[in-house]
């Protein structure tokens, strides 16, 4: 019998490993005990950096800005609120996050799409955990025009 050339042999070995594997193995290399809880929710929340445009694109803006760190969830999302009407913002957009615990502040950029040109917006920018609870912060009202795109 004449031996397999390596790739081929490579090749079965590929496709008969994942069903070597013993049910139930783990697949993390940590355990539950070493997944941290949530950390405590900040007592005070505050911006240290005002919300602005960081870019413009193709009808897209990304708003940014940063705020002590919130504490909570490690899943997190900034949130932009925004419309064409100062008092009503009725339009939403949000942008996950992964807070960092050794950090004492959070940078959130959040992606607004589909804004029409020449336009005027309105907004306000506040975070949130991942079960949806707003972080006690909350910006007051900035806005931008939308470029022309001419």
């Amino acid at each position: 019998m004449k031996p397999l050339p390596t790739h081929r042999l490579l090749l079965t070995w590929a496709a008969i490993l994942p069903f070597a594997l013993p049910t139930g193995a783990q697949t993390s290399p940590y355990t539950p005990k070493e997944i941290p809880p949530p950390a405590t929710k900040a007592a005070r929340v505050q911006i240290t950096q005002s919300p602005e445009i960081e870019s413009f694109r193709n009808n897209e803006a990304i708003i940014r800005w940063t705020s002590s760190n919130p504490g909570g969830t490690d899943e997190h999302f900034g949130v932009v609120k925004y419309g064409t009407d100062p008092d009503h913002l009725n339009q939403t957009a949000k942008g996950h996050i992964r807070l960092n615990r050794a950090h004492d502040y959070t940078v959130f950029r959040v992606r607004v799409e589909g804004l029409k040109p020449g336009t005027t917006y309105y907004y306000t920018v506040t975070s949130m955990n991942a079960d949806g609870t707003e972080d006690a912060v909350k910006s007051g009202i900035y806005h931008f025009t939308a470029p022309d795109g001419t």
